[in-house]
């Protein structure tokens, strides 16, 4: 976790069985950290109780011994089970209110929780209710995500940054050409699931979109 507690990398990986050509959820992760990823989320739309808590108990194992942040999508039980450093939640996963009690109940007052939105008044909402970060999606048409709906554009990005205070995540058809659009629309960090997982080689690709999103931030 970082020093303050509340700063999200610039690179977010999403880790995903199906796009991972038979890599682990936690060989994704590790691979995707060598190459300069900061945050790595866990997310198996096929995986629930037991079985996604192992995967999320192999990721945390993984990234031993790194700054990395590790959240769970969608799943708080798996999260706070696994000792993850966070969640992210969609807007039919639960409220954010409920996850932070339950998330001091077992002792973790200092959980991340994330929360993906589609709109300025999702985001105000979110953070309202104690987000630490947002996450816009899909920002760019995507393949990657059945339900992802229609692309939300660069300008609904800046609008939001300029709304919310916390961190703001840009996901949804992100490559390392289009990577530093987002970060000058005003995105903290890009989060790819395709373009780094799906790769022959994950260490790579995430040292380019890393080296991307490095340039475009030093420009801002």
């Amino acid at each position: 976790m970082p020093a303050d507690g509340t700063a999200i990398p610039a690179l977010y990986v999403v880790t995903d069985p199906a796009l991972g050509k038979g890599r682990s959820h936690a060989e994704q992760a590790a691979a995707a950290v060598a190459g300069g990823a900061g945050i790595i989320q866990l997310r198996d739309k096929h995986l629930e109780g037991d079985a996604l808590l192992a995967e999320a108990l192999a990721v945390r194992e993984a990234l031993a011994g790194t700054d990395t942040i590790f959240v769970v999508n969608d799943s708080l039980d798996a999260a706070l089970a696994a000792g993850a450093h966070g969640v992210h939640l969609g807007q039919d996963d639960g409220s954010v209110p409920a996850a932070r009690a339950a998330a001091k109940a077992a002792g973790r007052a200092d959980f991340l929780i994330g929360v993906s939105v589609g709109s300025v008044v999702e985001a105000c909402r979110a953070v309202d209710e104690g987000a630490d970060y947002v996450a816009l999606g899909p920002v760019f048409p995507t393949g990657s995500k059945a339900d992802a709906g229609p692309a939300r554009g660069l300008a609904l990005l800046s609008a939001i940054r300029g709304a919310v205070p916390v961190p703001l995540v840009a996901i949804g058809g992100i490559t390392t050409a289009n990577v530093a659009s987002v970060i000058r629309a005003g995105a903290d960090s890009a989060a790819v699931i395709s373009a780094v997982i799906a790769a022959e080689d994950v260490t790579v690709a995430a040292r380019e979109m890393a080296s991307e999103i490095e340039g475009a931030r030093a420009l801002r």
